[in-house]
């Protein structure tokens, strides 16, 4: 019930364009002051390591050892990556292009964030990105995704949109 009023509702689709918006906004603004500057993980992730020891590590030892072994020797990737990361997410949600991917990407940086030890904002932006995955595509309506998305199943996946008629039919094939 609750999903079909996400998916389908106009009333749900005005609602999810203000959650975007607020979200994308704290993205982009995240990203942005990391862009500019001038970013370096090489703290955030020793502090993280850090708090994968004692009586009551807040960060699990195999998160601890990913960022040990893999982040920290690149923290080069990484100080392009979160920023440039933050950006995009934050860009995708305001403007409503690929808004679906955009939401997961900002879940899966949410969620490192979260097992690195940092509450911060990433629990209530955690739970309002479920809610434009949960939506799909009405949360893009009032957006880009209104137009790119049937671009992308009519020209890039060779479907007809959904207001196109229906699916294609399959390729008929001859009995030899």
């Amino acid at each position: 019930m609750m999903n079909a009023w996400l998916r389908q509702n106009k009333i749900a689709m005005w609602l999810l364009t203000v959650l975007r918006f607020y979200v994308g906004f704290q993205w982009i603004h995240g990203g942005w002051g990391k862009l500019t500057g001038g970013f370096d993980a090489t703290g955030f992730l020793t502090n993280a390591i850090s708090l994968s020891t004692g009586e009551k590590p807040v960060v699990k030892a195999a998160w601890a050892g990913f960022l040990e072994h893999f982040a920290l020797p690149n923290v080069g990737l990484f100080n392009i990556l979160v920023p440039v990361g933050e950006f995009l997410v934050g860009l995708g949600l305001i403007l409503g292009t690929f808004t679906t991917v955009a939401a997961l990407m900002g879940m899966v940086m949410n969620f490192a964030f979260l097992f690195s030890g940092t509450i911060s904002t990433n629990p209530y932006l955690l739970l309002m990105e479920i809610f434009i995955v949960v939506a799909g595509a009405n949360a893009g309506q009032i957006g880009l995704d209104r137009w790119v998305l049937p671009y992308l199943r009519a020209h890039i996946f060779k479907r007809q949109a959904k207001h196109g008629g229906g699916t294609p039919s399959a390729p008929k094939h001859s009995a030899a």
